[in-house]
């Protein structure tokens, strides 16, 4: 049986935590930045974690993350 390899784009896009909990990166932060308010700019900051449903999802393909 070959080994299980790592999905490549979800490499850049998620982010495995020491406990195990997966992050993820939040849209709209690239550019046009002046165009948004300071509230939003705040919230767009922080890395929220990923849903348990979606991580449950998406196991197989970060096996190979941690």
């Amino acid at each position: 049986m070959p080994k299980m390899k790592t999905h490549s784009s979800l490499k850049d896009r998620v982010k495995v935590t020491a406990t195990g909990k997966v992050k993820r990166y939040k849209a709209y932060q690239n550019h046009l930045m002046y165009g948004k308010g300071k509230s939003q700019k705040q919230r767009l900051g922080k890395s929220p974690l990923m849903a348990s449903g979606d991580v449950a999802r998406l196991k197989q393909q970060i096996a190979n993350l941690k």
